[in-house]
């Protein structure tokens, strides 16, 4: 039986909860929030124990969970480490590089499990593509979300864009060469909406285009590489590929086009997209590296590089910045 404790058990964090709940052989022993109102709900309905002492939690548990705002991450998670406790943090890792570098430091010395929460690695749409040979030469994003004043202690970067990061940090096995980026505070005081363009080593190129001011909500990637396109709606849980047909395909449409090299037939599918609840995928494989003593999906180093090229996206907008 595995002892979680829960710190922060607001929007997201209550999320965390009800999917613990779920999850076999865990026992979530209490939660540590400092505000009341928020901490006395969760309370009642949850019937579990609010603790007032955050050393008091991670004394009591195997692992903690948190699910509270970036700048809380590094205390609990050094103190969680230090006592030897595995450790879930939502994304992303820390509020400072520094931060970041000395977690994955403590955790590279200890023998605890550390997992970041980028859930997106969880979405059915991108389970269902993500053990095809992905080779991606272009890559085009688009995460657009509406407005809400939750979260926007960092920028759009560190809130939206990450996600998006950290699958193409683990999609293209190449080091970043360069990046260039625009952004726009629109109704805070760091970018709301940005474009950025990110170039690999092996030839790669990325552009990501992130919004927490749209109209409409929207979460797609396009994977372009020889001879293959594939679409994944993170939204919508739907993925498409559109490729040249190789012997054994089947349950593909396909058609004949003709090229100046020949007649090609190109086949278009749509694969099986898995039914998974992806927050509560997560906490299972965390659970799971734990139990099994494997290493977990989304690593403390997985963390920190996606926080490294978001700040180095961050550094190239820099003083461009349009305030409000």
């Amino acid at each position: 039986m595995l002892r979680i404790g829960v710190f922060g058990v607001g929007h997201l964090g209550k999320f965390h909860l009800n999917n613990w709940l779920e999850i076999p052989d865990v026992e979530i022993v209490g939660f540590y929030d400092p505000h009341d109102d928020t901490a006395n709900a969760v309370s009642e309905k949850y019937q579990l124990p609010r603790f007032l002492d955050p050393d008091a939690l991670i004394d009591a548990v195997d692992a903690i969970d948190v699910v509270a705002p970036t700048n809380y991450h590094f205390g609990w998670c050094e103190k969680a480490i230090k006592k030897g406790k595995h450790v879930f943090v939502e994304k992303p890792l820390a509020n400072t590089m520094e931060e970041a570098r000395l977690l994955v430091k403590l955790a590279d010395e200890s023998a605890i499990k550390f997992q970041v929460g980028h859930v997106e690695r969880f979405n059915p749409a991108f389970l269902a593509v993500k053990d095809m040979q992905l080779q991606p030469m272009f890559i085009e994003v688009h995460r657009l979300a509406q407005f809400n004043p939750r979260g926007t202690e960092v920028s759009v970067i560190l809130d939206l864009m990450i996600h998006d990061i950290d699958i193409i940090l683990s999609i293209v096995k190449s080091d970043v060469r360069s990046i260039s980026a625009s952004g726009v505070g629109v109704m805070t005081e760091t970018p709301d909406i940005a474009n950025v363009r990110i170039e690999f080593h092996n030839g790669c190129v990325a552009n990501l285009t992130s919004s927490r001011i749209s109209m409409k909500k929207m979460r797609k990637m396009r994977l372009f590489q020889k001879d293959a396109y594939i679409g994944i709606d993170f939204l919508n849980k739907k993925a498409e590929i559109i490729k040249m047909k190789e012997p054994g395909d089947s349950n593909v449409f396909a058609f004949d086009i003709e090229t100046p090299g020949g007649t090609k037939t190109i086949a278009m599918a749509n694969p099986v997209v898995p039914e998974v609840n992806a927050i509560k995928k997560e906490l299972e494989e965390f659970k799971n590296a734990i139990l099994n003593n494997t290493r977990t999906i989304v690593t403390e180093m997985d963390g920190l590089m996606a926080m490294d090229v978001a700040h180095q996206i961050l550094e190239k907008i820099g003083n461009n910045i349009i305030s409000r």
